[in-house]
């Protein structure tokens, strides 16, 4: 299972970004999706999730202003972000809880490689 997280790039305070997340692989379903972040010299911090039935839960510093999606069938994640502000910036990370199968069904957590969100005040 592979998860390419795309869409990050440089915006000026106030802006817009829209980040994906793509699974694919050996997937029989996705429950739990996320989005993390790190910011130089700090831990990895939630930043929004979303279940397989749409509920979601995001961090109070990006309530209001982020919004997680997925598309079940395309196995993708999004997380469109709005006045984005200089403390956004970090590495952003996706994550799913992934039920693979291969020859018997297993179920594990399984990291993207980050795409990095700038923004500059």
């Amino acid at each position: 299972v592979q998860l390419q997280a795309s869409g990050g790039g440089l915006v000026q305070a106030g802006g817009s970004l829209r980040l994906s997340c793509a699974a694919s692989g050996s997937i029989f379903s996705i429950n739990t999706m996320g989005w993390y972040r790190q910011a130089p010299g700090k831990q990895r911090e939630l930043v929004a999730t979303i279940t397989s039935a749409g509920i979601t839960n995001y961090a109070d510093s990006v309530k209001g202003r982020f919004t997680v999606s997925r598309d079940n069938a395309k196995n993708t994640m999004y997380l469109q972000m709005s006045s984005l502000k200089p403390e956004d910036t970090a590495v952003y990370y996706c994550n799913a809880d992934v039920m693979v199968r291969t020859t018997v069904f297993s179920r594990a957590p399984y990291w993207g490689q980050g795409t990095q969100v700038t923004v500059s005040s």
